[in-house]
């Protein structure tokens, strides 16, 4: 069986679907918990990177000093070993900051459902094959990639974020949305009170019910847009148990 290394910020936060994925396809998965001081192991024992998000910003290593090691690993990982690769989010932008590309506070942050367009690269690249040009997904991001790495692809935007979605080659994907989230991981907020407060920071009260209203619905799209995305690395890496 091959195995996936999981970087981990902050508690309560997983894979989502993916776990999912990487059950059917024979991938066991091993998480480290970075925020608490866990080590990253050798990356030889590996045959996937999937970095989570989190509550850090990619130029905050003074105050978490450990993202100077995963940004690290992630370069060793993507650019030398060329190894495949998923980061959402945070992962997203520590990807194109490891690489060489640029990350900022975003000129306007995304928070709840929002609609991204594939670029005409994005709808010619093997990651993206089969999906349509506009996506619903889900968001919470308040920096963003000014700058994609050289070499990278892009494969989406919004129409406040330019960059939703890279592509490193064939083997390494980041995108800013949220596409691990699942219905349960959103209903899982309900017993998060910090969660709730974050999101009604941002959207206002009764942010939650909003937002279960409108993103419960499209939760089966949301997920067979990330199992094409997914079954596309597979396929074009050879990844599976």
């Amino acid at each position: 069986m091959k195995r996936a290394l999981i970087f981990q910020h902050m508690n309560h936060d997983h894979a989502g679907r993916f776990l999912d994925y990487f059950a059917a396809d024979g991938i066991v998965p091993e998480t480290v918990r970075l925020w608490e001081g866990q080590p990253i192991p050798r990356l030889s024992r590996f045959d996937l990177m999937f970095v989570l998000g989190g509550a850090q910003d990619t130029w905050q290593e003074p105050q978490f000093p450990w993202l100077v090691e995963e940004k690290e690993a992630i370069r060793e990982w993507v650019g030398q070993r060329a190894k495949p690769y998923i980061g959402v989010c945070l992962g997203h932008q520590l990807l194109c900051d490891a690489l060489g590309g640029d990350v900022g506070l975003a000129t306007q942050g995304e928070v709840g459902v929002r609609r991204i367009d594939l670029t005409e690269q994005g709808r010619r690249h093997p990651l993206f094959h089969g999906l349509g040009p506009a996506q619903k997904v889900m968001q919470w991001h308040l920096a963003e990639v000014k700058r994609a790495p050289a070499g990278a692809t892009i494969l989406a935007s919004s129409p406040t974020t330019a960059i939703q979605a890279v592509a490193i080659g064939n083997h390494a994907i980041g995108t800013q949305f949220h596409c691990e989230f699942t219905a349960q991981t959103i209903a899982g907020w309900a017993s998060l009170p910090d969660y709730i407060a974050a999101l009604e920071r941002q959207c206002g009260e009764g942010a939650y019910g909003r937002l279960m209203a409108e993103a419960y619905p499209l939760m089966p799209e949301m997920a067979a847009m990330t199992r094409v995305v997914f079954d596309n690395l597979v396929a074009a890496t050879g990844l599976k148990g």
